[in-house]
């Protein structure tokens, strides 16, 4: 082997050496430009990488500059892509598909007078080739190019290195070519991930949207038909109440005044479920004793299912007291032995049970509450159960299996807001043709339990106080009205006012006034609770009581509406009367609704 070839493996050795060490792209495609540059002995080099068809810059088929070496910045600019007919060795090579090798540009008759060659001699260019880069495969991927400041043939011996040398770049760019795909794989796919997730977001959005709708329509719906026919009860009965005044047929308006007080009571009952079942309603819990209110409703609940259906109460012993608001639990039982009932025409069992039930860290969020202590009421039946497919829906409002007219489908979503409302929770267990469980979760009663209050008749009546001044605060006109002529009627003296800001006028006005008595919900930025602790800070003397149709508190001070005149003027009597009320703000009220 002669020296010279010993020399040639040397570099090519030396150069691979290099080449496959190197890690950084940008280093690498410099090495390989040097090494070329180094085998031919030329005074510049460039590195090209051929665009595919889609490539985002638009210029798909065209060669890229990767590097170079030696050349001036603005023939790096010129051809920093070059066409596949541009008139250099590059654009030969593109063309014939292998080695392009110009020996003197200013004997190339194509270029003569081009910007091409004007180009190459600004940069002191003569001679140039270009050796194609290709992978194993075949495919076209680059160039390498060497050009000489003189004209120049590159030898055989030089060419042949070239080949080897092209051999080594072509595998190492096709190796950063599909590194390069695999990192915008990456990201593209990280981008189609998200833009995916985002999508889905979108889409279970506009379900959840569209499910909100559906319910909201079905909640109108409902609220629409059982309203339009107890307003229709009511105008239909005051028009006839009046057509029987103006035919002095007295003896038949109070048949009329007591339909309309029935359908009124009826609007009443069906504004406090929906409160109920929008965790709205006013409660007042205290600690209640479930044995003894258990087997009370077991005793009613027998008395009205009938000799077909046996009632049982099951109690463990030492049962916690309940932190809840009796009434509104008697009710919800009711309700619950109703549909009972009402799930066994062919008669049955009803069981009503209660445990106590401490719940641990990892218990509760089974029942989906918080740890602690609660009482599990349950009330099971034996009857037909309910179908899979309309068990989910049982606790919308409105929804209902019942024929027309038997049912408005609030039951269950009134007791629904009333188990949350109340810091508890309500589950359901069915399966057809083998009975209901539901099963009802309250809070325990902490503290002491205090003694049974008197009954109501057996309570302390206040004397009426006439002569005192009300200031009356309520922006429903009508409502305003009827209740001024009332106080009046009791002897009391009246100042009315819509709103909050001619309220505070008329206490800022040296009007001496007792009690203020004030819609909670008042136009403007001023509310009911607002409006008693300015009113307060004028006349620091003065009491105040609330009315309100949507209020998340109870007290004595608080009157929710809708209300009988009587209890209006027995509570006013009352606050007036009693020493033990002072003044009244939103702090002296107890709030009875959880966030």
């Amino acid at each position: 082997m002669t020296t010279t070839a010993l020399a040639d493996i040397d570099l090519l050795h030396s150069i691979s050496v290099t080449l496959i060490g190197e890690q950084d792209r940008r280093a690498l495609y410099d090495k390989i430009v040097d090494a070329a540059a180094s085998i031919t002995g030329s005074q510049f080099a460039t590195m090209q990488v051929l665009c595919p068809p889609d490539h985002p810059s638009g210029h798909g088929g065209q060669l890229q500059l990767l590097c170079s070496r030696g050349l001036p910045p603005e023939a790096v600019q010129f051809w920093q892509w070059v066409h596949r007919d541009a008139l250099s060795s590059c654009g030969l090579a593109l063309r014939r598909g292998e080695r392009a090798i110009v020996s003197d540009f200013e004997r190339w008759d194509e270029i003569t007078g081009t910007e091409e060659l004007l180009c190459f001699r600004n940069a002191g260019i003569r001679a140039a080739q270009t050796t194609p880069l290709q992978s194993r495969s075949g495919q076209l991927l680059g160039m390498i190019s060497t050009h000489w400041s003189q004209p120049h043939q590159p030898s055989e011996r030089v060419l042949r290195l070239l080949d080897i040398l092209a051999r080594t770049a072509a595998d190492l760019l096709e190796r950063t070519i599909a590194e390069e795909a695999l990192r915008k794989l990456n990201e593209t796919l990280e981008q189609r991930v998200s833009q995916r997730t985002a999508e889905l977001m979108a889409a279970e959005e506009q379900l959840r949207q569209s499910q909100k709708m559906e319910a909201v329509g079905q909640l109108t719906g409902g609220l629409a038909h059982d309203f339009n026919n107890l307003l229709g009860s009511i105008s239909g009965s005051l028009e006839l109440l009046s057509q029987r005044i103006q035919q002095s047929r007295l003896e038949e308006v109070d048949k009329y005044i007591s339909a309309a007080r029935s359908a009124a009571s009826r609007a009443a009952i069906l504004t406090h479920r929906l409160l109920a079942f929008s965790r709205r309603q006013t409660l007042e819990p205290k600690a209640v004793e479930l044995p003894a209110l258990l087997h009370g409703m077991s005793e009613l609940v027998q008395r009205t299912a009938g000799p077909g259906i046996r009632v049982d109460t099951l109690c463990d012993l030492a049962l916690w007291h309940a932190f809840v608001d009796a009434s509104q639990l008697e009710n919800a039982l009711l309700n619950l032995c109703n549909n009972a009932r009402d799930a066994m025409p062919g008669g049955g069992q009803i069981t009503l049970a209660a445990r106590n039930l401490a719940l641990t860290v990892h218990e509760a969020p089974q029942h989906d509450l918080a740890p602690g202590q609660y009482l599990h009421l349950s009330v099971t039946d034996t009857g037909i159960g309910i179908a899979p497919e309309v068990l989910p829906h049982v606790f919308e409002p409105f929804y209902t299996t019942k024929p027309v007219g038997q049912g408005t489908g609030l039951g269950l979503s009134m007791i629904y807001g009333f188990a949350q409302q109340s810091g508890g929770q309500v589950k359901i267990h069915s399966k057809q043709d083998e009975g209901t469980r539901v099963d009802l979760y309250l809070p325990r009663h902490s503290g002491d339990v205090a003694e049974p209050e008197q009954d109501a008749a057996k309570a302390a009546e206040f004397e009426l106080q006439q002569g005192k001044v009300i200031l009356l605060v309520e922006d429903e006109h009508t409502m305003r009205i009827i209740l001024q002529e009332t106080l009046e009627e009791q002897g009391y003296q009246v100042l009315q006012a819509g709103d909050g800001i001619a309220a505070l006028e008329l206490l800022r006005s040296g009007a001496n006034v007792d009690l203020l008595v004030s819609d909670v919900g008042l136009p403007g930025a001023m509310d009911g609770w607002q409006l008693a602790e300015q009113a307060t800070a004028i006349q620091p003397a003065l009491k105040a009581m609330f009315i309100t149709g949507y209020v998340q508190a109870a007290g004595r001070q608080v009157l929710t509406k809708p209300f009988t005149l009587h209890a209006f003027a027995s509570r006013v009597t009352e606050l007036l009367a009693d020493p033990a009320i002072s003044q009244a703000t939103r702090a002296d009220v107890a709030v009875m609704v959880k966030p």
